[in-house]
């Protein structure tokens, strides 16, 4: 894996890091056990870079994160992790000064650390983007030493470009993956300019571009594949990157024309990614220690050729595109 320095923060980060919403809720059953496991071995494998979120689990992905950190001693990676959405209801007028510290609190509990590596606005409303009072409360947070920088997690281009603005961001998180290309179209350059970090999220698209999933694929009732296959619970773009169930496997059974021999589709999917000078990071999940190493694995790929990228461009336009490019 290379290393990345961290926007204009005093980090370096591996290119392939740890997303811990697997290990928190929403996926099914993964034991507090597989967690650890699947976070020791990302660790193992050289990541220095972990994502989570205040409400994985409603805790329980920080503390786990703690409990492994603190075991394990020596140098910590980079820790990331968001606040906003215990907001309910979950508007702009409570992104306040007053409730983002409570929420900072309470992850400085769980991670039992005295300051945040990274605080990110966790996909907020719209017109937070456009309240210039929450980011100098940040700063102030900052100021105090509570967290040592701050970002924004997004679900819009156009949210990324705005958030990009306040000279305090440090990053920018995003989904982009082969099944949501736009970011690379113009958000991509404006943020290297600004020497921001991006932080790419939902890189195998809930799965699909693991190519394991069929048509026949079950997911537990508790599976955000399942509850949130249309949005009824938060973002539907965060569920198969939005894209409709079966559009999606007929676009994996076209890519998967593509992947070279003897790598899996996953390494291919998060190579790909990487092929982006301007991505710091990104984040695939592990609900186990073997997909944890598979994961750091795919750094080792060879680069795509242009062909192979071109290839994927074409199946995004002819069949993604139409169902996500405008929405995202």
């Amino acid at each position: 894996m290379k290393q990345h320095s961290f926007g204009h923060l005093p980090h370096t980060v591996t290119n392939i890091g740890f997303g811990a919403w697997q290990i928190g809720g929403s996926w099914g059953d993964v034991s507090e056990a597989d967690g650890r496991e699947a976070l020791n071995a990302a660790l193992d494998a050289g990541m220095t870079f972990i994502d989570t979120a205040d409400v994985y689990g409603d805790g329980r992905s920080e503390k786990i994160i703690a409990d492994v950190l603190d075991s394990r001693g020596g140098e910590r990676p980079m820790v990331a992790t968001k606040a906003g959405r215990r907001l309910n209801p979950h508007v702009a007028d409570g992104y306040t000064k007053a409730n983002l510290e409570s929420f900072i609190d309470r992850s400085l509990k769980s991670l039992r650390v005295d300051s945040l590596d990274l605080v990110q606005l966790h996909c907020p409303p719209t017109d937070v983007l456009y309240r210039p009072e929450v980011f100098e409360g940040l700063s102030e947070l900052q100021k105090a030493g509570k967290i040592m920088g701050y970002g924004v997690s997004v679900e819009k281009v156009e949210e990324a470009l705005k958030a990009i603005e306040f000279p305090g961001v440090a990053s920018i998180q995003i989904i982009y993956n082969i099944f949501r290309q736009r970011p690379d179209h113009l958000f991509f350059q404006q943020a290297h300019e600004k020497n921001i970090a991006i932080i790419a999220r939902v890189p195998l698209a809930s799965g699909l571009l693991s190519g394991k999933i069929t048509g026949a694929t079950t997911f537990a009732k508790d599976d955000h594949r399942n509850f949130n296959r249309h949005g009824e619970a938060f973002d539907v773009g965060e569920t198969f990157a939005g894209v409709p169930f079966e559009i999606g496997l007929q676009a994996v059974e076209e890519i998967r024309k593509l992947v070279p021999e003897g790598a899996t589709m996953a390494a291919f999917a998060l190579r790909w990614i990487l092929m982006s000078d301007a991505v710091t990071v990104v984040i695939p999940g592990a609900r186990n220690a073997e997909q944890a190493k598979a994961n750091a694995a795919a750094a080792s790929l060879e680069p795509l050729s242009h062909d192979v990228m071109e290839a994927t461009r074409e199946i995004y336009g002819r069949l993604i595109a139409p169902h996500v490019h405008q929405r995202w």
